[in-house]
């Protein structure tokens, strides 16, 4: 990928902390487990951060996690991330087989769709009937890949995929290999040292195709849960919408205040409760700090180039709607109480939440 890529992955993003980490692991002379390329205390500094290594934080939640999910990784169970959409589980995976494989691209997605070949091996079918069952002519999965190379394979959104293709990884996981009868009976590639597997699963989505009891067995399941401080979820959002904004920080002003709006309207959301105590109904939707950072960088652009440069109660009001009402009809009903009720209460008192109230008025126009 070249430098003007939208999005590099997590392993050439940060690069030079690698770099700087594995180093340090060289300087202290400590073990690597067999096929990491980083030690465990290495891969922890990689991901919450470290300040005497220059190296930044980048996963935001609870730091005890990351270490249960190092230690999951460091024996023979995979790694099973559950958590509400938008809690950054996708995120942590990437840092894990980043810091751990070097390679974060060993990636299932899990779909309705997914088959077992995206799970064990395909076929390119004209060099099948070319050559006959070759080495050329295997298409080898993720998961086929990393038990060759010894890295972390990532499976997103195991859930949505049928339970006899998840299945698939219950054979795969105890016996660390995959048989390829097509090149002889005893034909199969084994995992080599460093091989597991992180899954993630939204708690939204159970029941969409439960896993067995024996796949369970297999991963040690981790909750990944939103941020509960409103002040760290404020100082993030703000930071990670200064991150997006790049060079374009300079062109838009935001208040500190406009921030703290727009969190407490996604807490209050998420949450199914005003900050003191009333009662509300949660949208469907999801109300993650993924999501408000989403919508501080869609306003920030709405005051950027439809505005005057100032970020506006009006444009998070304007982006908000977009975001609470995509899933169902009852959300805009949801909405439009929290709006005419906490709101219209907030607005007598504060100019903030009164050009909140007004902008959001003109969506029910």
């Amino acid at each position: 990928m070249g430098d003007d890529a939208i999005r590099l992955p997590a392993e050439q993003q940060y690069a030079d902390e690698v770099a700087r980490l594995r180093e340090r692991d060289s300087l202290t002379g400590q073990t690597l487990p067999p096929g990491w390329r980083l030690t465990p205390r290495a891969v922890r500094s990689f991901i919450i951060g470290d300040e005497k290594a220059q190296v930044s934080r980048k996963f935001y939640g609870d730091d005890a996690l990351v270490d249960r999910a190092i230690v999951t990784l460091l024996g023979k169970q995979g790694l099973m991330l559950v958590g509400e959409p938008g809690t950054a589980k996708s995120m942590l995976s990437e840092l894990l087989a980043a810091a751990i494989s070097g390679n974060s691209n060993l990636t299932i997605q899990g779909t309705a769709g997914t088959t077992e070949d995206n799970i064990r091996y395909s076929w390119n079918y004209a060099l099948l009937l070319a050559e006959g069952p070759t080495e050329r002519a295997l298409v080898p999965s993720p998961v086929y890949q990393g038990m060759r190379a010894g890295q972390i394979v990532r499976f997103e959104e195991i859930t949505r995929a049928v339970p006899e293709v998840q299945d698939t990884l219950v054979s795969i996981m105890s016996e660390k290999q995959i048989m390829i009868p097509e090149f002889g009976s005893d034909a199969r590639v084994s995992a080599r040292p460093g091989f597991n597997i992180i899954a993630t699963a939204n708690l939204r989505d159970r029941g969409v195709n439960e896993m067995s009891a024996a796949l369970k067995r297999r991963f040690n399941f981790e909750t990944v849960k939103p941020i509960a401080d409103k002040a760290f979820e404020i100082e993030l959002v703000q930071r990670q919408l200064d991150a997006d904004l790049g060079p374009r920080r300079s062109e838009v002003t935001v208040g500190p205040d406009v921030i703290d709006l727009l969190v407490t309207a996604f807490r209050e959301l998420r949450a199914g409760a005003t900050e003191d105590g009333t009662a509300l109904k949660r949208p469907e939707t999801v109300m993650s700090t993924a999501e408000a950072v989403n919508v501080a960088f869609a306003a920030a652009m709405e005051a950027r180039y439809l505005g005057d440069g100032k970020l506006t109660p009006a444009e998070i009001a304007h982006q908000l709607a977009g975001v609470a009402m995509k899933d169902s009809a009852e959300d805009a009903k949801r909405l439009r109480f929290w709006v005419d009720n906490v709101v219209r209460e907030r607005a007598r008192s504060s100019a903030n939440w009164k050009q909140f109230q007004a902008a959001a008025k003109t969506l029910w126009n």
